[in-house]
């Protein structure tokens, strides 16, 4: 089992995937002080030692296997950027060492290997946190802040648009849901921060439209019922060329007293009823937003959040995996009623 690290001291991370994604964190790992990046892990050798060499590391720190690496090593945590279907092997082998991790989305190719992976959180009593970056953004933080904060009431329904042409080329042009499964979870994820709120079930339809460039369902209508009596609304489509929303998302919120837009990125604009006012139509007055700046971002973000719950600065992380697996199921009941053509409910 992994030894403690000593407070005080740079934890040692072992990162597994040497991709694009993998060299995004690198960056982030070696740029935060709190931090010393000791291994790559790829099954591609020569994919490891490239980065080991980029990040001045010694050809001997890159592996194809965890278990060496861990052995050689001697890491405080790992971090999983693999693809998904390598999340659940990954992360359940570092947390089977006593190695805390950290993991890009989505949590797993499946729920019952999320399952696996919480199961396996909880056995080895270690943490095991899915970075959700769009969490540490000050429009999405903003945007929290401001519906928690009662501005426009109790809200009772948040609407997300989301349309792009995308042409990527590769493996999403084969996916059967690729804007489901590959993308959805990003809002899917939003909506529970925004509000504040769980998914209870829904009711989803995938399609591909006339011209689409793809093979499996990219645009998708979807309504989820979620906590609090809240009605959430998902529309969009991978291939929708002219008038892009953001890669965010347009949002517009409804609340007992007021609304709320975010979109194009730009900052959030709240409105509400003003009091005592009467009318078919009644006026409404400009609410201030919730707007702070965020010292970590992104990524950043998501790392520094983790550290601070392994350094016991915080009981519990933003996307533990007893949290974040709902935002997955979200993703696996929409595929569900999608395909039986009826309501279903959100399970994990």
């Amino acid at each position: 089992m992994a030894k403690a690290p000593v407070p005080g001291t740079p934890k040692k991370a072992l990162i597994v995937g040497c991709g694009g994604m993998g060299r995004s964190w690198m960056k982030n790992l070696t740029a935060n002080p709190r931090v010393t990046l000791v291994g790559m892990v790829d099954v591609r050798l020569e994919a490891a030692q490239s980065a080991a060499k980029d990040f001045g590391l010694p050809a001997e720190r890159a592996f194809t296997d965890l278990k060496s690496a861990i052995a050689a090593c001697a890491p405080d945590f790992v971090v999983d950027v693999t693809i998904p279907e390598g999340h659940c092997p990954t992360t359940v082998t570092a947390l089977g060492k006593g190695l805390p991790v950290i993991g890009e989305k989505p949590l797993a190719a499946s729920m019952a290997e999320a399952k696996r992976m919480l199961k396996a959180s909880e056995k080895a009593k270690k943490l095991y946190m899915v970075s959700q970056s769009r969490r540490y953004e000050e429009n999405h933080v903003a945007v929290t802040k401001t519906l928690a904060s009662g501005a426009i009431g109790q809200v009772t329904t948040i609407n997300c648009d989301f349309y792009i042409g995308a042409h990527f080329g590769g493996f999403r042009d084969e996916m059967i849901s690729p804007l489901v499964l590959d993308m959805a979870i990003h809002h899917f994820d939003m909506c529970r921060m925004f509000t504040g709120s769980d998914p209870v079930a829904v009711y989803a339809h995938e399609f591909n439209p006339k011209g689409s460039w793809y093979k499996g369902d990219v645009a998708a209508s979807i309504i989820f019922e979620m906590t609090k009596g809240i009605v959430f609304t998902y529309r969009g489509s991978w291939c929708a060329e002219g008038h892009p929303t953001a890669w965010n998302g347009d949002w517009r919120v409804i609340g007992s007293g007021g609304a709320l837009l975010f979109e194009k990125d730009t900052l959030p604009r709240a409105q509400r009823v003003q009091a005592g006012s009467t009318g078919f139509v009644r006026p409404v007055e400009d609410v201030p937003v919730a707007l702070e700046p965020i010292a970590a971002k992104g990524i950043a973000g998501s790392l520094e959040e983790f550290l601070d719950a392994l350094d016991k600065k915080i009981k519990k992380p933003q996307c533990e995996v007893h949290d974040n697996i709902k935002s997955l199921a979200m993703v696996f009941a929409a595929m569900k009623s999608s395909r039986s053509r009826k309501r279903e409910k959100v399970l994990w």
